[in-house]
């Protein structure tokens, strides 16, 4: 049993005995896992997070000296900033093939937007088959160990709220042919949700505290605290592939990226970074900036308008650089990050074993328990806030960081969203066009409408092409595809 009297004093001092509402209620069972959630706080960091954050809603402060971005163009051959691309690309490969990348997937959502009762994972995101977003990463690392001759461990963070049902799917599905001994599940932090007027923490449950998951910033120490960094150093790993959940595009291993990450003059192989160039300047992406000579990124909600909308003498926007969430993180950084004390402003959020990132408040419709009856309340407006880390706040961290452009058909269809911008629908569309493309490429003829949209639903599994060059010497292709034809390639 829990010495209930120091637990009280404890929370007494920060102002949340009310924790312990329904103590007396509670058998021996619910009191020790309450106990253990009010234990895990970071009592020591709690009144600052409320009055920082809670209780004030931080403004951003807006870095005096901003400047545009610098990156490696998608096309070595653009004269504005021409590259090795054969070499990097070379580089990347040996990586790979000595055993020296993994794969990180942060995977901690529910697919509740997307109507999907499960983790986002387990989503059906392709047009016909209908593979799991899950599948589509693990058969991209399939097909890569199997092209370079080297099997490439993937790590996948879950939540609190997922864990168990990601481990089984995988399980159930034999880990879609990849090693066991070469999938590691660990899961992300959490933090208690606070009532956004008194700043108390609320609970969810007579014995349960109101938490959410500490962001995918979480992840760099979630890495550290579960042993998959120390399991990566054992194995040789230095570079890590990281992903998030809900892009089925995302190239899981890009030996150009990982050659340019680990190799390039200007990099520190430390956290390397993928860009877009942005529709139009309000587009709902980080923007890629340069502040004070390190690479960082600002949100779009926090870049005035005066800036969003600069171009240059190319007519092209100065901070068009949109993040994509696709980097390349190296072993040793986030080691680092987590045994060295870090000083300045990433110190004022949560930190791991010796660095924080900062903390950013969202404002949310928090279910939680009252007080004085034990009924649960369904907030119809936001009464509470959660807080949570970005990884990119990482960026600044590094001594330098490069940025690579890619291409948003070959690799951005985000499905976030059950229709509209960045939906299930949109991301089969441009599932579709992309598979166009590349049959294309290889002298494919597909059907197109006046829009130039491909009129056939097709689809290219991972273990057939991972890139457009794959399919040129392919077998087997049709010499085309007929108008509302659905082909699985």
């Amino acid at each position: 049993m829990k010495d209930i009297e120091a637990l009280r004093a404890q929370l007494e001092a920060v102002g949340q005995e009310h924790l312990l509402r329904f103590w007396e209620e509670l058998d021996d069972r619910r009191r020790d896992h309450l106990a253990a959630q009010i234990e895990a706080i970071e009592f020591d960091r709690l009144p600052q997070w409320i009055d920082q954050y809670v209780l004030h809603k931080p403004e951003f402060e807006l870095p005096q000296r901003i400047e545009p971005p610098v990156w490696y163009p998608r096309d070595p051959g653009n004269p504005r900033r021409p590259y090795d691309a054969g070499r990097f690309r070379a580089a990347g490969e040996d990586l790979v093939r000595q055993g020296r990348v993994s794969a990180f997937c942060v995977a901690g959502g529910q697919g509740t937007r997307l109507g999907w009762d499960g983790p986002k994972g387990t989503y059906p995101a392709t047009p016909i088959t209908r593979k799991p977003l899950f599948q589509v990463f693990a058969e991209q690392l399939f097909a890569a160990g199997r092209r370079w001759g080297r099997s490439i461990p993937l790590y996948v963070m879950t939540s609190p709220l997922n864990h168990e049902p990601t481990v089984e799917f995988f399980a159930q599905r034999e880990y879609f042919g990849l090693p066991r001994e070469d999938v590691m599940f660990f899961q992300q932090g959490v933090m208690p949700s606070f009532d956004r007027q008194s700043g108390r923490i609320l609970l969810a449950a007579r014995d349960e505290l109101a938490v959410n998951p500490d962001g995918h910033g979480g992840s760099l120490r979630a890495l550290y605290r579960s042993g998959a960094i120390d399991d990566m150093i054992k194995r040789g790993v230095q570079h890590i592939s990281y992903i998030q959940v809900d892009n089925p595009h995302v190239r899981v291993i890009d030996p150009l990226f990982i050659g340019l990450h680990a190799a390039a003059e200007d990099s520190s192989g430390e956290m390397s970074s993928k860009m877009l160039p942005k529709t139009g300047p309000f587009e709902k992406l980080g923007n890629f900036c340069r502040v004070d000579g390190r690479t960082t990124i600002i949100e779009y909600s926090d870049l005035p308008d005066e800036l969003a909308e600069q171009r240059d003498e190319r007519g092209e926007l100065r901070f068009g650089a949109g993040s994509l969430a696709i980097h390349c993180i190296g072993v040793d950084f986030i080691r680092r990050l987590n045994t060295t004390p870090s000083s300045g402003s990433a110190g004022e959020g949560r930190g791991g074993g010796g660095f924080a990132l900062p903390l950013h408040r969202a404002d949310k419709k928090i279910p939680h328990v009252d007080l004085d009856t034990g009924h649960i309340v369904e907030p119809a407006e936001p009464n509470g806030v959660k807080l949570e880390t970005f990884v990119f706040d990482a960026l600044p961290l590094c001594e330098a960081s490069i940025i690579l452009e890619t291409d948003r058909v070959e690799e951005f269809a985000p499905i976030k969203n059950l229709s509209g911008v960045d939906s299930a629908e949109s991301s089969r569309a441009l599932q579709i066009e992309r598979a166009a493309r590349w049959l294309e490429a290889a002298g494919v003829r597909t059907p197109r409408n006046d829009r130039r949209e491909c009129t056939a639903i097709i689809e290219i599994s991972p273990l057939t092409a991972l890139e457009a060059a794959d399919l040129q010497n392919a077998k087997d292709l049709p010499a085309s595809i007929a108008p509302g034809a659905e082909v699985v390639l």
